[in-house]
């Protein structure tokens, strides 16, 4: 395999390939001439639909078909969704921000209601994530919240054949499959927080291929990289998973970090919000004073959080 001949790997549903073909499409755009495939698999997180994701092994059993083809050569780099990532990933697999991010936000597909407000008492919403569980039951405390697991047009499907109500998504996944027609309202983020690196597309490859990382470096989208890097690093420092229902979501704004996020314990009896501005950015010169900004301002989300949920105790 060359940088003339290139193997994508991808999980195998209609999502992911489309994501995956995003990227292809943009290499061949860059690079005429150069022969890109795209290698799809069922990864173990696909395969098991019966149970949460915090009883069967968290976010990784999403990626480790995909990491062993990477480290095996039958693939040059993977193609992600980042808010499904874990936080810890591999030193010799590191994971590059690609493009601009889509809509982060969280939607709402509902059966007959116009608006979450529009919903009957007691009507059944659909969501396989805590975060969205525990936030939407915060507007809505009477709701009935199911699990629901599988693929964009699995979850749509069942919502029809099991009668719910609605269901929650992401806004970038709808507008990818070409299915935001089907959108019936956008949760913004001072409703419902996102989670971390929402919408954002990722590319992992192997650290030793010092070349192809420099070219992909040059495919990303300074804004979204930094955003994301802020976000992750709360995760990071709140002790985030799938366990727990974690919210980030930032932005610059008059040239500076503003970082949304939220917090909650595992039954969601507790859930704190916080809201912290960085330094200004156009003073910045190098990327590893961006970096620390992430850092700093991610530490002051978390110790106000930390604060918030002390004075509940």
């Amino acid at each position: 395999m060359t940088e003339h001949n290139i193997v994508i790997g991808s999980r195998g549903s209609r999502l992911a390939v489309i994501q995956s073909e995003m990227v292809r499409d943009f290499i061949r755009e860059k690079k005429p001439g150069c022969q890109v495939e795209i290698l799809t698999m069922k990864t173990t997180g696909d395969k098991i639909l019966d149970r949460t994701l915090e009883k069967i092994g968290g976010k990784g059993l999403f990626v480790k078909e995909l990491d062993k083809a990477l480290m095996d050569g039958r693939s040059i780099l993977s193609v992600h969704s980042l808010k499904d990532m874990p936080m810890e990933v591999p030193a010799e697999l590191p994971l590059l921000a690609f493009s601009r991010r889509e809509d982060p936000r969280d939607v709402l597909i509902l059966r007959e209601a116009v608006s979450v407000d529009d919903l009957p008492k007691g009507a059944v919403i659909g969501t396989g994530s805590k975060r969205r569980k525990y936030q939407l039951l915060k507007i809505r405390p009477d709701l009935n919240i199911v699990g629901i697991r599988g693929n964009v047009d699995t979850r749509i499907r069942k919502m029809q054949e099991e009668e719910m109500d609605g269901i929650v998504l992401a806004a970038a996944g709808i507008n990818r499959l070409g299915r935001e027609q089907e959108i019936t309202c956008y949760l913004e983020p001072d409703q419902m927080i996102p989670a971390p690196a929402q919408g954002t597309l990722a590319l992992e490859v192997k650290a030793d291929n010092i070349q192809l990382i420099r070219k992909l470096n040059r495919l990303s989208d300074q804004e979204t990289d930094i955003c994301v890097k802020a976000e992750r690093q709360f995760l990071k420092q709140i002790g985030g998973s799938c366990h727990l229902p974690v919210g980030a979501y930032c932005k610059i704004q008059d040239e500076k970090l503003i970082l949304r996020a939220m917090f909650g314990t595992e039954d969601g009896k507790k859930l704190v919000y916080t809201k912290v501005e960085s330094a200004v950015l156009n003073k910045i010169e190098d990327s590893s004073q961006i970096d620390e900004i992430c850092r700093q301002i991610a530490r002051e989300a978390v110790e106000k959080i930390q604060i918030q949920l002390s004075h509940e105790e």
